[in-house]
């Protein structure tokens, strides 16, 4: 762990976040541009707007810690959208440059965070949840979302991600 965080309640989540980091960098290892919005005859979400919208997910948190920053791909997942039949998304490139970005401010503000900051709520349609609880969310939905590349990956016909 690079900081110690000020609030307990952060430490497993920031290892994670950690791991996570270098996991979706390594998820994307090597798969061409033709192949990360391929859909497989499918409905299912690609690569391209999975990378984007995990993407988009630290920069909400970030915005929600009082980070300011400029990325170039958010434009498409704004207000969480889902994916869009016709979209031509951004390049990895350009995903892993704006995570390459996001993520250590994003982790600096975590680390950063006290107790009371965590338990702020935040208004989302329908519902409040602490900051806490949206950070937690976050974490989870990462993890999930790398393993949605791994599978594109071995279903692209791509060797399965390295986590070495």
């Amino acid at each position: 762990m690079k900081t110690e965080p000020k609030s307990s309640k952060l430490y497993g989540i920031i290892v994670l976040y950690e791991m996570q980091t270098d996991f979706l960098i390594r998820a994307l290892d090597g798969i061409a541009q033709k192949d990360a919005q391929k859909r497989l005859d499918t409905k299912a979400n690609h690569i391209a707007w999975i990378t984007g919208s995990v993407v988009y997910g630290r920069y909400y948190l970030a915005k929600s810690l009082g980070v300011e920053v400029e990325l170039s791909t958010i434009e498409l997942f704004k207000d969480n959208r889902g994916i869009i039949d016709d979209a031509t998304y951004p390049s990895l490139i350009e995903f892993k440059k704006d995570w390459e970005k996001v993520s250590p401010l994003l982790q600096d503000a975590l680390s950063g965070a006290t107790a009371q900051k965590l338990d702020e709520k935040l208004e989302m349609p329908g519902m409040e949840i602490t900051l806490f609880e949206m950070i937690s969310f976050t974490s989870y939905r990462e993890a999930n979302c790398i393993g949605q590349i791994a599978l594109w990956r071995r279903l692209l016909g791509y060797a399965g991600m390295n986590y070495m």
